[in-house]
């Protein structure tokens, strides 16, 4: 009896040994199997940080042109604005002038003497300029000054009367204006020859 139990035992043993290389064979493979499933989850995490980036960096962009787009639309909307509304505070600064002309010509209707008229006139005539030139408007002088292309506009020639006025603007025909230091319209001039 002790005998089969030995036997029996050694079968066992013989049985565990051959399971457990069976084991250690399936554990090996398994091991096996899950270094290669970690990998690939390691390689599919790469995959997916990198496309979570380039999701991330294009939803970035998205917002970004949309940013960009709302304020080209927001500066043309601004510019139109300014463009409509950009002599406003001129037109209202020479509100007070035209309603002086108003006046003057209801005293004009009415007036016997034309010296008050006349005087009326200067008034509102200087008020104008004065306004104007708050506004940044200034005349540019040109009678006996150098003829200069930058400021002037010949509209002839002619002789001059002494060697003097020879290059230099002899006569103004129209007059000439700057608006903060930038010609806005060039006076007409004769110029001496």
């Amino acid at each position: 009896m002790f005998n089969k139990k030995k036997n029996n035992d050694t079968e066992e043993n013989i049985m565990n040994t051959e399971n457990s290389s069976e084991n250690a064979e399936t554990q090996n493979s398994e091991n096996t199997d899950n270094q290669e499933n970690a990998e690939k989850v390691e390689e599919l995490t790469v995959e997916e940080k990198l496309q979570a980036e380039v999701q991330q960096l294009n939803d970035k962009y998205l917002r970004l042109y949309a940013e960009f787009d709302n304020y080209k639309r927001r500066t043309q909307k601004e510019r139109v604005e300014l463009l409509q509304t950009a002599g406003k505070d001129v037109i209202v600064s020479l509100l007070p002038v035209l309603d002086d002309f108003d006046r003057a010509l209801k005293a004009m209707e009415t007036a016997a003497d034309v010296a008050p008229v006349k005087e009326g006139i200067l008034l509102v005539s200087t008020k104008l300029k004065n306004t104007l030139a708050q506004k940044g408007l200034k005349d540019v002088e040109s009678i006996n000054k150098d003829f200069d292309t930058d400021f002037h506009e010949a509209i002839t020639n002619i002789p001059a009367p002494t060697d003097a006025l020879k290059g230099k603007v002899i006569d103004e025909v129209e007059k000439g204006y700057t608006l903060n230091d930038n010609v806005i319209r060039f006076a007409k001039v004769v110029v001496g020859a």
